[in-house]
């Protein structure tokens, strides 16, 4: 089967940094499904995983974690899926990815495809639709109020993938003024366009954005970018009793500046689940269940921004430029491995 993958982790403007390869189909075991690919999206995590693992000698390293397609065979002990089913997913870190033409995947972490969606609408969904979700709704439990505190959600970095769907899913399952936040004209129309009821810009100190407004202090913070820029402003802007999430890497992170408001903190890992085999590990697919129903009911939207062509090496090498140059707007999708 035809993949992309790498060897040594380099920049992405070096050729090799990911290559076109041929693969062994590969055999589904297990509860697994043997998946035919037909859309993948990129996420910062493939860009973070191609930085810092290379491959192990001799071998290939297979990116991709969301991915759409077709169900071509399952393993002895799947139950859930049948040939010929159409899926969407995010897959797991710790097993080869969807870059490939075949990919093997657990069946409890995969939902059925939104029939209202392409194949590369679809792909753009699973990963920041299970983060988003266990997020806002797991670890923040924003369905359950900040004792005294006014309405707001803050989600920073709102025209990113995950504050994209993270928006759609508190303005519409919600009852929350949900604030998002950006620093272009284009990001700031598609934050507004997501459902956010206000737009700040994070170019500029959040406290003092998020005061003007006029609306009192958010009980809940979500951070998907750049947690380190903006962890001075969070302590002043949140609620006494809040509860502060973050999903990204702003290294050693100093929870003491949240004790003088008794701020709770979060990390959200949707990898934690399949990695770890989690009893409650089919929760995922579940989950993806029911942003399909949603979507198909018209309660959700894609989060696609762009699409890149075929799934091949230096289509990826774009996505994963822009990925890294903090500019992508939505989802960036690949579709298909051509003739």
């Amino acid at each position: 089967m035809r993949a992309v993958g790498y060897q040594k982790s380099l920049p992405i403007t070096d050729e090799n940094a990911l290559v076109d390869i041929e693969l062994p189909d590969p055999t589904p075991t297990g509860r697994d499904l043997l998946v035919e690919v037909r859309a993948v999206s990129v996420n910062p995590v493939d860009t973070k995983v191609r930085k810092r693992a290379a491959a192990e000698p001799g071998e290939w390293k297979v990116l991709g974690f969301d991915a759409v397609g077709t169900v071509r065979a399952v393993g002895p002990e799947a139950s859930l899926f049948k040939p010929g089913d159409e899926v969407f997913y995010a897959g797991a870190i710790n097993r080869p990815g969807s870059n490939s033409e075949l990919h093997l995947v657990d069946e409890r972490i995969v939902g059925r495809k939104p029939a209202s969606l392409s194949w590369a609408e679809a792909a753009a969904l699973p990963l920041t639709s299970i983060t988003a979700w266990e997020m806002l709704f797991d670890q923040l439990d924003i369905r359950r109020p900040v004792a005294g505190a006014a309405s707001p959600l803050l989600v920073i970095g709102g025209a990113g993938g995950v504050s994209s769907i993270a928006v759609q899913l508190a303005r519409q399952l919600t009852d929350l003024t949900v604030i998002g936040t950006a620093s272009r004209p284009e990001s700031r129309e598609w934050v507004k366009n997501l459902g956010a009821h206000h737009v700040v810009d994070h170019s500029k100190p959040l406290a003092a954005e998020v005061e003007a407004l006029g609306i009192g202090a958010p009980g809940f913070v979500f951070s998907t970018t750049q947690t380190d820029k903006h962890l001075p402003d969070i302590p002043k802007l949140i609620a006494p009793f809040g509860r502060f999430g973050l999903i990204d890497d702003p290294g050693p992170l100093d929870v003491s500046i949240f004790k003088q408001k008794c701020v709770s903190t979060h990390w959200e890992f949707m990898f934690t689940r399949p990695v770890f085999q989690t009893p409650d590990m089919a929760e995922q697919g579940k989950l993806l269940n029911e942003v399909s129903r949603l979507v198909d009911a018209g309660t959700l939207k894609t989060t696609l921004g762009e699409t890149y062509g075929t799934i091949n090496a230096a289509n990826l090498r774009r996505a994963h430029a822009l990925i890294e140059s903090g500019k992508a707007k939505g989802k960036v999708v690949l579709e298909g491995f051509g003739a």
